[in-house]
């Protein structure tokens, strides 16, 4: 097996070890803990900090420690909460709902340079399009990670109340820690071709600085959304469509069928995407999350329509898969030599999405929230859209002017 796939294969076990015992508890939070809203005051305080830690955190330690001890540093954070919920209260769950938080963003954002970066080594040592492996190794560890909620629901619905062991999250330190290999030129201490580390103030403010890019501000979003439409599925139709209908006992079970759809479908993309574009795959996750939004705004939930509440969550993983998969990758792509900078913005606009969702949860209706969810998207798909437009449109120009090689050419046009 060729090196770079086995790290995917390791970051994608990793998590998966990792998020069983968290995906389950973060799907029951908001049904198990309704009592004085401690569910959804944990969820906003863990979101929260994400967002705080977005803005800061990532360059640094990414720089500073290299992709791979962030991770496991930052999936400490996660078995702390995960000890927290064993004795479920005010002052175990919102300390370490903010830890959690402020290990979240440097997780994910190592998770995507290392991948990034791996992927792009990839295909220069085989000759192949940078944009395509990067897709498909994305595309492989979404596959596995998504399972993680298949996993983590199916326990916590077959033996209600319990979620899975601690353990799980401290196998998947150990793997990374054993197995994961560091990547060169970020590990260790970020150090540049000069040898020397950046200044800490320029990594610091790095993730504000990428702002100024016109391609970020179009693009933020995309992350928005997919904060605001992954807490509207977690808290609101776990709480306002399953629990109130069914009963609690069937989250579980319905949040199965939405992480077996995105799992399945983010292999379905990374493969398909280097065939088709990503602006189709975009175009098929807006048209299949706007047509369950205007189901969701028309349903009228009854006990004997079994069939619907598990339907509409697989159809919400379905178009779940596209952000996930995509919007990674095209992060990775467009920012390349600012990789860090622009995945700690992702997860900032992610997480306040996140925030936005939960905060305004005990305060809109359902419909209102529907209605917002339907607006953030199809602003975001407009600015997707000229995104590409434009970068379809600088491709041209060069071609024009022939300022590119062979290889450089065929890179070019896979990007129209």
């Amino acid at each position: 097996m060729q090196s770079s796939l086995r790290n995917v294969l390791v970051i994608s076990f990793g998590f998966l070890l990792l998020f069983t015992a968290f995906g389950g508890l973060q799907n029951l939070q908001s049904s198990l803990y309704n009592e004085d809203g401690l569910g959804v005051a944990t969820l906003s305080s863990l979101y929260g900090a994400v967002l705080l830690s977005s803005m800061l955190l990532p360059p640094i330690l990414i720089k500073r420690c290299g992709c791979k001890w962030t991770i496991v540093g930052s999936m400490c954070c996660y078995v702390a909460f995960s000890l927290g919920n064993f004795q479920a209260s005010w002052f175990s769950l919102i300390p370490t709902s903010v830890l959690l938080g402020l290990g979240a963003a440097p997780l994910w954002s190592a998770q995507c340079t290392y991948l990034t970066v791996a992927g792009s080594r990839h295909a220069e040592r085989t000759g192949q399009l940078g944009r395509d492996v990067v897709n498909q190794y994305f595309g492989i560890f979404f596959l596995i990670f998504q399972s993680s909620g298949v996993w983590g629901n199916l326990i916590s619905s077959l033996v209600f109340g319990q979620t899975p062991t601690k353990v799980s999250g401290v196998l998947a330190i150990l793997l990374i820690a054993v197995f994961l290999e560091p990547l060169e030129d970020f590990e260790p201490n970020g150090k540049g071709k000069d040898g020397k580390p950046p200044p800490f103030w320029t990594t610091l403010l790095s993730t504000f600085r990428l702002l100024g890019d016109g391609r970020l501000r179009l693009l933020i979003l995309l992350p928005l959304y997919s904060g605001l439409q992954q807490g509207f599925i977690s808290g609101e139709y776990t709480r306002s469509y399953t629990t109130c209908v069914l009963g609690i006992h069937f989250v579980g079970y319905v949040m199965i069928c939405f992480s077996g759809a995105t799992s399945l479908c983010s292999l379905l993309y990374g493969k398909l995407s280097q065939y088709s574009g990503r602006a189709a795959i975009y175009v098929l996750g807006a048209a299949t999350h706007l047509s369950c939004i205007i189901m969701l705004l028309l349903w009228r939930p009854r006990p004997t329509q079994m069939s619907v509440f598990f339907l509409l969550p697989g159809l919400w993983g379905l178009a779940d898969a596209v952000w996930q998969t995509q919007n990674n990758a095209l992060y990775g792509v467009l920012f390349e030599k600012k990789k860090e900078a622009a995945f700690a913005n992702y997860r900032l606009w992610e997480a306040l999405g996140f925030v936005i969702a939960f905060g305004y949860s005990s305060f809109l209706c359902v419909s209102t929230k529907l209605y917002i969810l339907a607006g953030v998207l199809s602003v975001a798909m407009l600015a997707y859209g000229v995104v590409e437009f434009r970068e379809s449109k600088k491709t041209m120009q060069v071609l024009a002017a022939g300022e590119m090689g062979p290889a450089e050419e065929e890179n070019a046009q896979s990007e129209m």
